[in-house]
């Protein structure tokens, strides 16, 4: 049985003697010599990842100005920070966006540009006090103008993390990237094979206290993350380190179209093999790291698993689903992710970097719970109109104009014969039809590509579509096509008004 110290392994890293390998090296090492002879032979394992970690951000000390003000809100380049700390404290979250440019630049983009040496806008607003009596501050700052720059991120490196598909026949845009219809692509996240708490993934050398590569800097692991899920294999970590000594090398800003700003974060844990069941534990292989594809096309908290995928297949370029030969892409950089094991590595070799043992060991077997939300949700039946007006698709353009101006209703659900959903008509389309002078069939007027929603849906979710896609109502149908009821942005309005 092997048994080894920090304190050896730190001793062995100042002498030089130490014998570091990367997670993908030892592998090879424990299949060759087996767990028992690999934790003779090594001393250190060095994992890397390099991905969006949208749980992230900077506390920043600024300095008191002349005269003093207590900051309520700020600003850097136009992108709130929170203020509701002591008077010249502020955090910048990565995904907090930009009150002038919107999705195109926010929170990351103002960490990376402070990394870079670049001077940011800072607008600050106080009601004033006696002891703060300014009230407004503009002024520009630099990173070297700031007492202190603190990255701490709440939820970085997950353990693993569930990839992504889209059964809808729209494509649709998330944190997970942009998602084709149809199972058009699987677009994943995470290391694999290099993963950090995936080569110790009972938590045996890592937890509060534990020195890490961050950013390109030394930092160290605060505790377990938020949303830590170690029963399910979900694992995370709450992080800190100094931002003035990062590198935009492994710091970086990022947008995803539709969703928004997040930063790229790289990050190194060394793990220091004590024993074979460390060794053996730092032996996975991208194989041995299984997820699962969830459909990001339904638009609810709990979605769908469509299969379990191993790493090894996602990097592989195509998985199978439903008999279908589906391309993968990773949103995390292995490429960076090798390379910030391998800098640890050399750290490590060199006798820069020495290994910890964390004070308190991350704890296993929690789960997240989701939010406990005392406000029902509304579903489409609740609300929807089931007396719904509808047409023939044989019908003329003036018998739709006569139902319109007979009931009211601005739109008119078009039928085929067995009554199923040919398309939508609506007061405007027929106004123009009658100024073209066209009077003939409702069918080739109506809209045939009808944005719909289903009874049971959440209103929410329904909101969002009829905003996306500028229309003001939707039918509502059945699993058979059939129209069940109506749904308005009115509906919805005065739904909200009512809770409000």
């Amino acid at each position: 049985m092997v048994k080894k110290t920090i304190h050896e392994i730190n001793s062995k890293i100042r002498d030089g003697s130490v014998n570091v390998v990367t997670a993908e090296e030892m592998v090879h090492i424990v299949g060759e010599l087996g767990a028992e002879e690999a934790a003779k032979e090594v001393d250190v394992v060095t994992t890397g990842t390099f991905g969006a970690m949208c749980s992230s951000g900077v506390w920043l000390n600024f300095g008191h100005s002349e005269p003093p003000i207590k900051m309520q809100k700020v600003f850097l380049n136009d992108v709130e920070a929170y203020t509701g700390v002591a008077a010249v404290d502020a955090f910048i979250g990565a995904t907090q966006i930009s009150e002038t440019l919107g999705m195109d630049y926010g929170g990351a983009h103002v960490i990376e540009d402070l990394i870079r040496g670049k001077s940011v806008h800072l607008h600050a607003m106080s009601h004033g006090t006696d002891c703060y009596p300014r009230k407004v501050l503009d002024t520009t700052l630099s990173l070297d103008d700031m007492n202190q720059a603190i990255m701490m991120n709440p939820r970085n490196a997950y353990q693993k993390y569930n990839a992504a598909t889209n059964s809808t026949r729209s494509t649709i845009h998330t944190y997970m990237g942009s998602l084709l219809p149809s199972f058009g692509n699987v677009t994943y996240s995470g290391a694999g094979v290099l993963s950090p708490l995936s080569n110790d993934p009972d938590y045996m050398t890592i937890g509060t206290g534990t020195r890490i590569f961050l950013g390109g800097a030394e930092g160290y692991i605060v505790g377990q993350g938020t949303q830590h899920s170690s029963g399910g294999g979900f694992g995370t970590l709450m992080v800190q380190g100094d931002l003035k000594k990062m590198s935009t090398d492994y710091i970086r800003a990022a947008n995803f179209t539709g969703y928004g700003t997040s930063l790229y974060v790289g990050m190194g844990v060394p793990i220091p093999i004590l024993n074979e069941q460390i060794a053996q534990a730092t032996a996975v292989s991208d194989a041995g790291v299984t997820t699962k594809i969830l459909d990001y096309g339904i638009p609810s908290r709990d979605r769908p698993a469509i299969r379990d995928v191993t790493y090894e297949e996602l990097r592989s370029g195509f998985v199978d689903i439903n008999g279908k030969e589906v391309p993968t892409s990773s949103l995390s950089s292995f490429k960076k992710s090798r390379i910030i094991a391998n800098e640890l590595k050399d750290w490590i070799a060199r006798g820069e970097f020495f290994v910890s043992m964390p004070v308190e060991r991350l704890p296993k077997d929690v789960s997240a719970k989701p939010m406990k939300q005392t406000e029902g949700i509304a579903i489409v039946s609740d609300i929807m109109a089931v007396s719904v007006v509808t047409i023939n698709k044989d019908a003329s353009v003036y018998d739709a104009a006569k139902i319109i101006q007979d009931t009211s209703f601005n739109h008119l659900p078009v039928l085929n014969d067995d009554k199923t959903l040919a398309g939508i008509i609506t007061a405007w389309d027929i106004a123009k039809a009658v100024s073209l002078n066209k009077f003939d069939m409702v069918a080739d007027i109506m809209t045939r590509k009808v944005i719909t929603a289903n009874a049971d849906e959440q209103v929410a979710v329904v909101a969002r579509r009829l905003d996306l896609n500028e229309v003001s109502a939707m039918p509502v149908i059945n699993k058979d096509k059939h129209v069940i009821g109506m749904i308005t942005s009115d509906d919805i309005s005065k739904l909200y008004a009512r809770r409000s």
